[in-house]
């Protein structure tokens, strides 16, 4: 399985009145940690756009486990969870600097043509993003 890291220095401004990183701003970095994996991978979702397209997410999921505050520092772990016809599952790990779990979630997204929003295949826009994406499934279809 592949997986890509990515360490987020946690700013002021990601803190709520608590002390504590607002719970929204984990959204925030998982998309860093999304980015990331594709970007290792070769590819680049800018360029996805320009082509006309978008991958919306469709369904998220996030269990928090351990508060983080400023001045730490995190790493976003990312992988591709499943990879299917019309949907991608994204798995997501966010880290404290001694490994404890801060936070575990998963986004689902759907490729769509961005004119019209009618869902696509991977495959038929870009067959080896498609395939590498299939590789590195944790989770076969």
């Amino acid at each position: 399985m592949f997986v890509s890291e990515k360490e987020i220095e946690i700013r002021y401004a990601e803190t709520d009145q608590m002390g504590v990183v607002y719970h929204a701003n984990y959204l925030v970095w998982m998309e860093i940690g999304r980015t990331s994996l594709i970007e290792d991978l070769g590819y680049t979702y800018a360029g996805l756009e320009r082509e006309g397209y978008l991958s919306p997410v469709t369904d998220l999921t996030i269990q928090y486990k351990a508060s983080m505050k400023y001045g730490q520092k995190a790493t976003v772990r990312t992988w591709v969870e499943s990879h299917g016809k019309l949907r991608t599952t994204y798995g997501y790990e966010i880290l404290h600097a001694d490994g404890t779990i801060a936070a575990l979630a998963k986004s689902e997204h759907v490729l769509v043509k961005k004119d019209t929003f009618r869902p696509v295949s991977l495959r038929k826009v870009d067959a080896q993003w498609d395939a590498k994406y299939t590789e590195i499934a944790k989770v076969k279809s």
